[in-house]
């Protein structure tokens, strides 16, 4: 497997740039902008000695909810990831175009506890292509180490619409979990998918502006699930033990402005946790978290 090192973040406004390409037509299919059809790329994109940047941190904090605080939040770390994740995404080796991918599910593993001191290793790679009922999934995988040791592994599933799919070959994470009603609304304003792109660097068009996303087919602009995540897990930040998995699964996109209605619920199984529309009993996140091991 071919390995490749980056001594800082890849730029994301080029990359999403990239990223548009492919899906433009004539522009799409020429050489070195089409992607290829097949397996993932046997590679590994990596970025060594990562710290966290104080102010930074913070505006990650106040846009998802979280306290300050010397541990990150657990989402955090997908921040030093996600430059990695659209470099790999948009290369030509990558069996899917960028643009047309869905972020369908995600799990992380937070081992211990990681302090705004810690000096991180990333390691993301594409792994485990694989049918879906309405076209294909593959997964990103990442692991961050400090001194050796992995402290956070994370893994993005990703969702390709096309004709010809089949059953998944194995059960999906949250299948028949649903979410449970709750009390807690969250009036979301039209310019969240701006406030925490700039943070994240995820500028994706179709969390920016109405206008934006009405060219990829949405009727307005959505919330990016990260953040939706992110937001549930600081509603939970008391409850959540040092080590533990959360799954989520995205079911529906948040459409902005809007309110919706986060809930939860202590399981036999750990807490299970969603948010919900407002007006219509709509599930757009479910999510468990249970205690590693």
């Amino acid at each position: 497997m071919a390995t490749r090192s980056y001594s800082k973040a890849p730029s994301t406004l080029p990359l999403m740039l990239k990223a548009v390409l492919p899906g433009l037509p004539v522009i799409g299919g020429l050489p070195g902008v089409k992607h290829a059809k097949g397996e993932v790329p046997d590679l590994t994109l990596e970025r060594r000695g990562v710290v966290t940047d104080p102010e930074h941190l913070a505006a990650y904090n106040e846009v998802c909810g979280f306290p300050n605080s010397h541990t990150l939040p657990a989402t955090y770390p997908h921040m030093a990831a996600f430059g990695l994740h659209l470099a790999l995404m948009t290369e030509t080796a990558f069996p899917f175009a960028p643009m047309g991918l869905v972020h369908l599910r995600n799990t992380i593993t937070q081992h211990r506890p990681i302090t705004v001191d810690d000096v991180l290793d990333v390691v993301v790679r594409a792994t485990d292509l694989r049918p879906h009922p309405k076209g294909s999934l593959v997964d990103l995988i990442t692991e961050i180490s400090v001194d050796g040791t992995l402290v956070w592994d994370e893994v993005t599933t990703l969702f390709s619409r096309h004709k010809g799919g089949s059953a998944e070959t194995s059960a999906a994470p949250l299948a028949g979990v649903e979410a449970p009603n709750g009390v807690v609304h969250w009036k979301l304003s039209g310019d969240l998918g701006r406030r925490y792109g700039a943070v994240s660097g995820d500028r994706n068009p179709i969390h920016l502006y109405p206008l934006t996303a009405k060219a990829f087919g949405f009727p307005t602009n959505i919330a990016h699930g990260m953040w939706t995540l992110a937001r549930s897990l600081s509603a939970l930040q008391n409850k959540l033990p040092e080590a533990f998995t959360v799954d989520v699964e995205f079911r529906k996109p948040i459409l902005l402005p809007s309110t919706v209605v986060f809930g939860s619920e202590m399981t036999p199984d750990g807490i299970v946790f969603g948010v919900k529309g407002s007006r219509k009993p709509v599930t757009h996140l479910v999510g468990r978290v249970v205690t590693a091991t």
